[in-house]
């Protein structure tokens, strides 16, 4: 009987993980802002200690770090526009060289026969596409006009929950220390737990100035390989690197087809593979140097998380995956001591 009661334990745990899953996905549009808004709190959260220590009230930080914030992001949408209109009017180039492309491929099958038929239905709508039929359909001004609230209104939900966690976070904390601890354990637990913030925030600062050097980088050798726009090409590079795995392969393909617009032959690949050499490097050798052992977490966990997320909110979900698990990890760490400390 122990064991069905158990089982059945299990069960409804697991059903009410999928079911908290499955509502964090429908509810999209308010949880994705709330949580990058948790995590940017989180990154600047030195910000509104300095102000602080200055003797200003926490109100003054948590507006000086929402300004700097809506600053940064006006910063970056302003640079990227360049590059995603070039993008645009590169499209019949990139199209009709990968139509070569798909072409050369084709012929090296021509000796199998199943095959040839297979490929060259594939590539008839394709080549139709090509030839001025509508293919893939880009937003037009109209779109952007129905995206537009909807867009304003993730950004005053964003805004809002990062002003008012910057400002009331020692609140937050002491408060889920007298939910966490018995009442002689309340003041460690609340060390802690900005212990736990600030190693998240150092953390995330450190990706920071290493995906900074990344973009650099990049921008660098795509300039000497004679790429057009190479320090657009490194602002992107620098902003999807902080998405593991997903962004930096995003990155090498939107290259891969970067070179094909601007190069021929063999040297259309030259931007991509010089990419991919940095960000190995990165990874393996200035990554693991500069954040240390003390934030290393189990690889699979990170997949995980950084599959969940995508999985949940698209981008925004692969951005705060990895924060908001190296956060849980250390919540689990404080919580650990205390339970340990309760009376059995």
């Amino acid at each position: 009987m122990d064991r069905i009661e158990r089982l059945a334990h299990f069960a409804v745990i697991v059903i009410g993980v999928v079911a908290l899953f499955t509502a964090l996905n429908a509810v999209e549009s308010v949880f994705a802002p709330l949580a990058l808004a948790l995590v940017a709190g989180v990154v600047l959260s030195p910000v509104s200690d300095f102000g602080e220590r200055l003797g200003l009230p926490p109100v003054v930080g948590a507006l000086v770090s929402l300004f700097l914030t809506l600053l940064l992001l006006a910063i970056l949408g302003a640079a990227l526009q360049p590059i995603i209109a070039r993008m645009m009017q590169e499209a019949p180039k990139i199209w009709s060289d990968m139509q070569d492309t798909l072409a050369f491929f084709q012929q090296m099958l021509a000796g199998f026969s199943d095959l040839k038929d297979d490929v060259s239905q594939a590539l008839a709508p394709q080549a139709q596409a090509a030839e001025g039929e509508p293919g893939m359909a880009l937003p037009s001004v109209t779109d952007a006009l129905l995206l537009a609230p909807a867009f304003a209104a993730q950004l005053l939900i964003f805004a809002g929950a990062l002003f008012f966690f910057l400002m009331t976070r020692q609140d937050i904390y002491d408060w889920a220390a007298r939910r966490l601890s018995e009442p002689t354990e309340r003041a460690q637990t609340a060390r802690r737990l900005r212990d736990a913030e600030r190693l998240v925030s150092r953390y995330f600062l450190t990706i920071t100035v290493i995906n900074i050097g990344l973009g650099i980088m990049t921008a660098v050798a795509l300039q000497l390989l004679g790429l057009p726009g190479a320090a657009l090409w490194g602002l992107v590079a620098c902003l999807l690197n902080f998405v593991l795995y997903l962004g930096p392969a995003l990155v090498a393909v939107a290259l891969v087809f970067a070179g094909v617009a601007a190069f021929d032959g063999g040297y259309s690949l030259l931007p991509a593979a010089a990419f991919v050499t940095l960000n190995a490097m990165e990874g393996q050798f200035v990554t693991p140097a500069l954040v240390g052992r003390h934030t290393e977490v189990n690889p699979l966990l990170v997949f995980l998380a950084l599959v969940f997320g995508i999985w949940l909110w698209g981008p925004i979900g692969g951005i705060v995956a990895i924060p908001l698990l190296l956060w849980v990890i250390q919540l689990n760490t404080v919580a650990s001591p205390v339970r340990a400390a309760k009376p059995a």
